[in-house]
């Protein structure tokens, strides 16, 4: 009931996944990620725990497909389940169960796999991976919006529309960026709509906030005022 794509960046480091379906909040149980470790999404009919089964099985060394397997070995829903995933060597694993609906399947390339179920038809996951390999210039978050907007030009989940959702990580134990739509006629659009609002809002928190190089973030008081004072709020600090 679900398309998505787990990807990785190289360069950044970054791991990601979006998601869109003809279901409600899929952002809540299907997209999984970690820090130097990789990426997961768990569809069809979603055991969330096989996503931090298969992260840990990858923290500890395995490749995606022996995270998989082991994952699946003692989930008698293995047959409607589909999971796939990528990991910080690049390397993408896919499993589709033999009880999937039709269309199922998936498509992988260095560092990414696109994989999909109940979908219009295989040109979903194929118009997804082109897209993705077309666009190699634009910042990952960008990328993997347009790539989602071509397999849904493509035919997308056959069932319709309700939800989509983006989550990436880069070096911290939570994610860079995690948009969800829950629930509207058009997910992909209002994704889009909320990424732009990141980039002007969220991007800019990163460099401030809390994080392992930095674990107390921006703490001047005068400084995160000259802030809000530039975008004219009337906000102050006690002193």
């Amino acid at each position: 009931m679900t398309w998505s794509i787990v990807a990785h960046d190289p360069n950044s480091g970054a791991f990601a996944v979006a998601v869109a379906t003809k279901a409600f909040a899929v952002g809540a149980s299907c997209p999984f990620v970690r820090a130097g470790v990789g990426a997961v999404s768990t569809q069809s009919m979603t055991n969330r725990y096989l996503g931090p089964a298969i992260l840990d099985a990858m923290a500890r060394g395995l490749p995606p497909a022996a995270a998989i397997e082991g994952a699946l070995a003692g989930d008698e829903g293995r047959g409607i389940r589909q999971v796939h995933a990528v990991d910080r060597n690049g390397r993408t694993a896919a499993w589709t169960g033999a009880n999937c609906v039709e269309w199922c399947g998936n498509v992988s390339a260095g560092g990414i796999s696109v994989a999909g179920n109940m979908l219009a038809g295989e040109p979903t996951v194929a118009a997804t991976l082109a897209s993705w390999k077309a666009n190699q210039n634009l910042p990952m978050p960008d990328r993997l919006m347009a790539a989602m907007e071509a397999g849904e030009a493509a035919g997308g989940d056959r069932r319709g529309k309700q939800s989509a959702a983006m989550v990436m990580v880069t070096t911290e134990d939570f994610p860079d960026l995690n948009l969800r739509v829950d629930d509207h006629p058009e997910p992909l659009q209002e994704l889009r709509r909320l990424l732009s609002i990141w980039k002007l809002e969220g991007v800019p928190r990163l460099g401030i906030a809390p994080s392992k190089a930095n674990p107390s973030g921006l703490t001047d008081l005068d400084a995160i005022e000259a802030g809000w004072i530039a975008r004219r709020m009337d906000l102050r600090f006690r002193r």
